[in-house]
C-alpha cells in the first residue's frame, strides 16, 4: 500500500462534497509530476484529502476506490483520472503550518513543492500525519 495527498481548493471540491459521493473521478490535473503520481495510485491506497486556498489543511482520509484510468477529457490521451471515496474525516485538522514546523516533515512534497497537486507520503510522515489528525 503506498500513501498519497491531494489538495483542492474548498470552492471547486470540498470535502463535504467528497463526503456526498459513494466515489468521484480525480479530474482536472493537468500538471506532468502530479499525473505520474497518479498513475502510481493503486486501488486501495490511502489519501489526504487537503483543502488547499485559504484553510491549508488535511481534513479528510480517502482511499482510491478505481486505480488509474484514462480521462475522457485528454483526447491525447495523456492523462488519466483515478476515482476517491471518503473514509474518514479528520476530528482534528492538520494545517501547513503546524506542518511546516516539523523537522520531521521538513522533506514532503507539501512542504518542498508547494504547487504540486498529488503527491506521495512516505510511510513515517504518514503515521505522524495521520496520528495528529485524529481520525473518527
Amino acid at each position: 500500500m503506498a500513501y498519497w495527498l491531494v489538495k483542492s481548493e474548498p470552492g471547486d471540491w470540498s470535502w463535504e462534497d467528497q463526503l456526498s459521493v459513494p466515489q468521484e473521478p480525480w479530474d482536472g490535473v493537468r500538471n506532468f509530476q502530479a499525473q505520474k503520481n497518479m498513475k502510481a495510485m493503486e486501488e486501495g491506497d490511502l489519501v489526504f484529502f487537503y483543502h488547499s486556498g485559504k484553510s491549508r489543511e488535511i481534513v479528510g482520509l480517502c482511499s482510491v476506490a478505481r486505480g488509474p484510468y484514462p480521462d475522457p477529457d485528454d483526447e491525447k490521451g495523456r492523462f488519466c483520472l483515478v476515482d476517491l471515496k471518503a473514509e474518514k474525516s479528520a476530528k482534528t485538522p492538520l494545517n501547513l503550518t503546524e506542518i511546516k514546523s516539523r523537522e520531521s516533515l521538513a522533506h514532503i512534497a507539501l512542504v518542498r513543492q508547494s504547487r504540486l497537486s498529488v503527491m506521495a507520503i512516505d510511510d513515517k510522515a504518514w503515521a505522524e500525519m495521520y496520528s495528529d489528525c485524529s481520525f473518527d
